[in-house]
């Protein structure tokens, strides 16, 4: 599971660097056909990457809490689970260790 989460992690920025790339694609083509200013550009790619920067934090967080809830209802789970069988299993130790009582046979006289 910590595998999946890691990959869906390293996917997600593999995402932001493509994009970043073609942000910056896009930019430069309109600074060549004089659409706006290189240092117009410049600022812009430092705003969307500042932003990308902050959600894929965001979602780092929201990522881990998810993943701290979950882990922590599983073992919540298993530990409901464990605690069970324990007192199952000292209920038959209890009934095994007392004796049992005699088998009564009719007697005739």
């Amino acid at each position: 599971m910590i595998e999946t989460i890691k990959k869906t992690l390293l996917a997600g920025i593999g995402a932001a660097v493509i994009t970043k790339e073609k942000v910056q694609d896009s930019l430069d083509e309109y600074v060549r056909q004089g659409k706006i200013k290189a240092e117009d550009a410049r600022i812009i790619a430092e705003k969307i990457a500042e932003r990308g920067r902050r959600e894929f934090e965001e979602l780092s967080q929201q990522t881990s809490a998810k993943a701290a809830e979950l882990f922590n209802k599983n073992d919540t789970a298993v530990t409901a689970r464990l605690s069970a069988l324990e007192a199952r299993v000292a209920a038959l130790e209890a009934a095994a260790a007392s004796p049992s009582p005699a088998p009564t046979r009719n007697q005739e006289p």
